[in-house]
């Protein structure tokens, strides 16, 4: 069966129905004026034929009535009359002639070739939810036009909507369509018709063309119409008579409810949902009252689409302009702040080498100051005069013993007269190597042999104990690192030869020396405050084993952790080593390759590469230094009488990197607080605009309340009068009048 065609009222037009299912290959009449082209579409009670008007070419309808008389002229009368009614109206297809004594009778109607909303379902499928309510929208103003004229369609479906060429809806076959004041049932298709509609007796309300808009529109969302499901097709199928599937289709959408597919379509949201919802309401009192409402509805939603756009345009713009902004505020303040964080780096490391080449220099003149004291005490006639009879004596006869006695006097006293310079001891050696004097005394070293001790031979690097044939220095020498055997401190030592008469032939008689210990080195230690400037001082030189063996260069001979250390073995009085510290290899390199520059000069640039150190980890193992820090090392020249001398040390001065960065840090903060501030204040720009619009379309009190301060100053009446509207009560939308007049049929 067809479910799509509309239900016959009687059972002997049911067999007529499927007498005429076949598809006719003849008109069932010629019509004057016009050449027929093609067979259009059959209904319930006719046919309807494409045809060309002969005199202007132009396509038409011609819907011919095939049943005999008596039925054929109430139906067509009835329609016409229907037509005649709307005759002017955009939204019905136009009646343009019509025939009743013809036979079978007729009329002649505009031709739309586009077909119907049937065909273009057919075609594509469900509808995407914007267009449906868009289609919904103007069939419902087809609608509420008739009804305002006092015509009830009572068959709405997609067959019986064609569209034109703008693809604008026009309602067709008016045949089942009743006047308001008519009592004449009326049948529709089953699953658009309303269930009340498919009782005989039923009186015709406009809730039935709610019902079939509703219908409509889910069928335009989902494809098919409300309820048409297998199983109830099968039941339906299962009635022998109009009258009982009538009254089962009336059970099934009573017991059946509101469908709900058409709420899983994309695009259809609660609202929509709930509008064809309420159309389907198996209850004529629980649907819209009116077509006029369901429009009103649909437009609402439309309104809210649309609205919905600008929201989100007014929401996402802002965010996108906020965010695109931000983004760019972002790249130039980080590009900024980089470009700042490195010119404040290398100023900062510029500062830093010349507090270096600052320290090296004092270093290198108290190198320098001790060079000249011991030399200046070299020259004492006494000194000479006691190592020439030590070198002659026996080592432990009276001779011996009275001289090393005195020369242990002297010795005290030299070093008296030189005690604004720091040191661990001084001494002195015979030129076979024994040491033969020492102040402070210590009676475990005294008399004992250190030839093997780079201060005595000067070759940079101390030999195995008991190393004997070396040959001792002509110059003023600094030694390597070594362990202190009075001690057992790593200390330096600065030695001078010392020679019974000044000739270049002549040859040493023995050293005068003085040590000092690593970490006492009080011309570096400076006043660190918050640590955050840190002043070291670098042997390059490989230090020296206690067995004689080479050890490795980059020994941290002044630090202030050395000092803190000293200082506490010094309050404890504990014989404790300190440890050995040594700069990272890489960066011992770079400080060799410094001090080879002294010598051998570089370029420029290539000794600022090595000079400054932009990533610098500090050695001592205490928390307090750890973290990143800027550095800048000079080497420590010793400007002599004999020409510039590198003593192999090296300052570092160091600095914290954040203390470095620290003004930018303060503006960065400054800067990001703001941009916060800004940030927030936007937003409280947007939510505020947001709020004053939702209270506006909300009327809430506080619009309310604006409002009547407007009226009261005076603001608001010229605004009020215009909209027409009270602007404490929105204007209410009251259904049409529907007219009881009654036309004449035209002639």
């Amino acid at each position: 069966m067809d479910w799509d065609r509309t239900q016959p009222q009687d059972p002997r037009q049911r067999e007529r129905v499927r007498h005429l299912s076949a598809e006719p290959t003849a008109a069932p009449a010629d019509v004057p004026g016009y050449r027929m082209e093609r067979f259009l579409g059959q209904g319930a009670y006719g046919q309807v034929w494409v045809a060309v008007d002969q005199s202007t070419g132009r396509r038409v309808a011609i819907k011919f009535y095939t049943h005999h008389r008596g039925l054929d002229w109430s139906l067509l009368s009835r329609e016409v009359e229907k037509l005649a009614f709307l005759f002017s109206d955009r939204y019905v297809v136009q009646l343009l002639s019509v025939n009743r004594d013809a036979d079978p009778p007729y009329y002649v109607m505009e031709y739309l070739e586009h077909g119907s909303l049937e065909d273009k379902l057919h075609r594509e499928g469900p509808l995407p939810a914007e267009e449906a309510v868009r289609l919904g929208c103007e069939i419902a103003t087809g609608l509420l036009h008739a009804h305002s004229k006092g015509v009830l369609h009572c068959d709405l479906k997609p067959a019986n909507v064609l569209l034109d060429q703008d693809q604008r809806p026009r309602l067709c076959d008016f045949g089942q369509s009743r006047l308001v004041h008519e009592q004449t049932p009326a049948l529709g298709t089953l699953f658009y018709m309303a269930p009340e509609q498919a009782d005989g007796q039923a009186v015709p309300d406009a809730r039935w063309d709610v019902y079939a808009l509703g219908a409509l529109l889910y069928c335009m969302l989902t494809g098919s119409p409300p309820h048409r499901t297998p199983e109830n097709l099968a039941r339906l199928e299962q009635c022998s008579s109009t009258a009982e599937r009538l009254r089962v289709y009336q059970e099934l959408i009573s017991s059946s409810g509101p469908p709900r597919v058409h709420r899983e379509v994309p695009g259809v949201d609660r609202a929509l949902g709930e509008i064809v919802a309420r159309c389907l309401q198996p209850r004529p009192e629980d649907r819209f009252p009116t077509i006029q409402a369901v429009l009103d509805a649909l437009r609402g939603w439309q309104r809210r689409q649309h609205r919905r756009a600008l929201v989100i345009l007014g929401a996402v713009g802002p965010a996108l302009i906020l965010v695109v902004t931000g983004y760019f505020a972002y790249r130039g303040f980080s590009t900024t702040m980089t470009q700042s964080a490195q010119a404040l780096l290398a100023r900062a490391l510029q500062s830093n080498r010349f507090a270096a080449w600052y320290v090296a220099e004092t270093v290198a003149a108290q190198v320098l100051q001790r060079w000249q004291a011991l030399e200046q005490e070299a020259l004492d006639p006494q000194l000479v005069a006691l190592l020439e009879q030590l070198n002659r004596t026996r080592m432990g006869s009276p001779q011996w013993q009275e001289a090393q006695k005195r020369l242990q006097q002297w010795l005290q006293r030299a070093r008296a007269r030189h005690a604004n310079l720091s040191s661990t001891s001084w001494f002195v050696n015979t030129r076979n190597g024994t040491q033969v004097a020492r102040d402070p005394l210590d009676p475990q070293v005294l008399n004992r042999n250190f030839a093997y001790r780079d201060y005595f031979h000067g070759q940079g690097r101390d030999y195995a104990p008991g190393r004997k044939g070396l040959a001792m220095i002509r110059q003023p020498h600094l030694s390597v690192v070594f362990v202190s055997r009075s001690t057992g401190n790593r200390m330096v030592a600065f030695s001078v030869p010392v020679f019974a008469h000044q000739s270049p032939q002549a040859e040493p008689i023995g050293i005068l020396a003085m040590t000092v210990e690593l970490g006492r080195f009080t011309e570096v230690q400076r006043d660190e405050g918050s640590l955050n400037l840190v002043t070291a001082l670098v042997d390059t030189k490989a230090d020296s084993r206690p067995d004689g063996t080479t050890g490795r260069p980059g020994s941290l001979l002044e630090h202030p952790f050395l000092a803190r250390l000293q200082a506490q073995k010094a309050r404890s009085q504990r014989r404790t080593p300190l440890p050995d510290l040594y700069l990272p290899p890489a960066l011992t390199q770079r400080a060799v390759a410094l001090v080879k520059s002294v010598d051998y000069p570089l370029a420029p640039e290539q000794r600022l590469q090595l000079a400054l150190i932009d990533h610098y980890e500090d050695p001592v193992p205490d928390p307090r230094f750890a973290g990143p820090w800027i550095a800048a090392m000079e080497p420590v020249v010793v400007r002599t009488a004999r020409g510039r001398r590198a003593t192999g040390w090296v300052v570092v001065v160091q600095e914290r990197r954040g203390e470095a960065l620290s003004p930018l840090a303060q503006l960065r903060h400054g800067l990001v607080q703001l941009g916060w501030v800004a940030l927030w204040a936007v937003l409280g720009v947007l939510g505020g605009v947001w709020l004053t619009v939702w209270a506006w379309r909300h009327q809430s009190p506080v619009t309310r309340w604006w409002r009547r301060f407007q009226r009261r100053m005076g603001w608001g009446p010229s605004t009020w009068s215009a909209t027409g509207t009270s602007p404490k009560t929105p204007a209410k939308h009251h259904a049409p009048t529907v007219p009881q007049t009654k036309s004449p049929p035209p002639e």
